[in-house]
């Protein structure tokens, strides 16, 4: 493994860490107000999805067309600009807006990077370590960033934005430049629809794009549901002990990501549509209980085949990227269409809740959904091949 790659490790961990931080800081904030209504979580959430379907044409491209160390930076600058406004009582709806615009420019540079650093050979295995150590740094990020949020909103915020500092420094030990393309011309956005064209020519390409989307927007969803389910169904009363439930959630994740290189080697992408089906069923097993511990098995083993399943796509999707549109662009791309499915999931969600809908038959309702949506978007994947370019 090249040892370049450590650099990003740390970079990664830190504004993963702080991502999460500034979530559950908003989360307390509205747990505390008296003033916001319960549909306004899933709201945020919609608005830090935005960021990522508009921008799509030009995130990707710009990783591609410029060094990948330096759009980390900028990104991370980005980010902690959003946290400056939280901090300065701007509205939360915009400010956190501003931190899904970094957020957006840094996934591109963020996942297009690893094949530059890691190669064929480790791809999978360096996607293995960049998503534990990102569920390690959720997992911390949430706990830390609520109980310091329940503690003082002030100090929450002023740590995240120390945090993306020191990740945007962490990033200057990266390689400066390893393999720029020249940017073409004409307009970005119909470049985007050509090159979605191009990368949607073959069944692994679509099933990677497909499936990153179908994770992502299962994820997204349920983090929202159990912000009204725990309180309704388990009786959690602050951030705090939300954080705590999804800890399972993360450890769950990492122990997945841990598994998968040996069980799913990229020749053998077909895999993975398995632990999607199971982690369907975990989510549909998680609205039928009612107390804190069958719930947070049941979020491990959801964290488990979740992580067992986006690692191997995540893999593929890079590696088909960079043979064909330029890995920071299928990257770009990816997030293009799981942040669409992420804000219609979230976005539906935050209809049903301002209708009142009972958590326990949205939660129950998300499971069905994804083992519906895995069956779908598994359809026509090829048979295990020698390549992985078909």
């Amino acid at each position: 493994m090249n040892k370049q790659i450590y650099p990003l490790l740390i970079a990664q961990f830190l504004s993963a860490f702080a991502d999460n931080a500034i979530l559950f800081t908003v989360i307390a904030m509205v747990m505390q107000s008296t003033q916001l209504a319960g549909w306004y979580v899933p709201a945020l959430q919609s608005v830090f999805l935005i960021a990522f379907v508009l921008l799509a044409p030009w995130v990707g491209g710009f990783a591609d067309h410029h060094s990948k160390a330096r759009v980390l930076i900028i990104a991370n600058l980005i980010k902690a600009a959003g946290a400056g406004l939280l901090l300065l009582h701007i509205e939360p709806l915009l400010a956190y807006g501003v931190v899904g615009i970094g957020a957006a420019i840094y996934s591109p540079a963020k996942y297009g990077i690893l094949p530059e650093l890691a190669g064929h050979e480790f791809l999978v295995k360096a996607n293995s370590w960049i998503e534990g150590s990102t569920i390690l740094a959720i997992l911390l990020g949430m706990i830390i960033g609520a109980k310091m949020a329940d503690y003082s909103i002030q100090w929450a915020l002023t740590g995240t934005i120390i945090l993306f500092i020191i990740s945007a420094l962490t990033t200057l030990f990266l390689p400066v430049s390893i393999a720029k393309k020249t940017a073409p011309t004409g307009s970005k956005v119909l470049l985007f629809w050509r090159e979605i064209g191009l990368f949607f020519t073959t069944p692994r390409s679509r099933f990677a794009i497909l499936g990153g989307s179908l994770f992502w927007a299962a994820a997204a969803t349920l983090r929202v549901i159990i912000v009204a389910w725990a309180p309704l169904v388990l009786l959690s009363k602050n951030a705090t002990e939300i954080a705590e439930l999804t800890l399972s959630l993360a450890i769950g994740i990492i122990a997945g990501s841990a598994l998968v290189p040996g069980l799913i080697p990229l020749e053998h992408l077909r895999r993975a549509r398995i632990p999607a089906y199971l982690m369907a069923l975990f989510i549909f097993g998680l609205s039928l209980t009612d107390s804190i511990w069958p719930a947070r098995f049941t979020l491990f083993f959801i964290g488990m085949m979740g992580g067992m399943f986006i690692v191997p796509v995540n893999a593929a999707l890079q590696e088909l990227g960079q043979q064909s549109i330029g890995s920071g662009s299928a990257v770009a791309l990816q997030g293009f269409f799981q942040n669409l499915t992420m804000l219609v999931a979230v976005g539906s969600y935050t209809y049903a809740a301002s209708q009142h809908v009972d958590p326990v038959i949205a939660m129950l309702s998300l499971g069905v959904l994804v083992f519906m949506a895995t069956f779908l978007v598994s359809l026509h994947l090829p048979n295990n091949h020698s390549k992985v370019l078909r």
